[in-house]
């Protein structure tokens, strides 16, 4: 279940439910649900590889992209589906 508006440009929202394909290897662009080791936490972003850093990028012009260590990234699953409640 999504929590946060990161990904709203990319229509998920706070409170959808998203689909995951397990995956290790991941290409550029890819929406991809996290494990960051250093925040104990998952995050759900498009992901870049660059030399030495990997690039999270949200799906929402108010916020930056995020830069880790690659060592620090573990990839959970591609995103492959959302499930989004009818609104009343």
């Amino acid at each position: 279940k999504v929590k946060g508006t990161s990904m709203v440009d990319a229509l998920i929202d706070d409170g959808d439910i998203i689909l995951l394909q397990q995956a290790e290897a991941v290409e550029d662009g890819e929406m991809v649900a996290i494990w960051l080791e250093s925040e104990a936490e998952t995050t759900l972003k498009k992901i870049y590889h660059a030399p030495g850093r990997i690039r999270l990028q949200p799906a929402n012009q108010q916020m930056k992209p995020l830069y880790y260590d690659p060592h620090d990234v573990k990839v959970q699953g591609k995103v492959v589906g959302v499930i989004r409640k009818a609104q009343k």
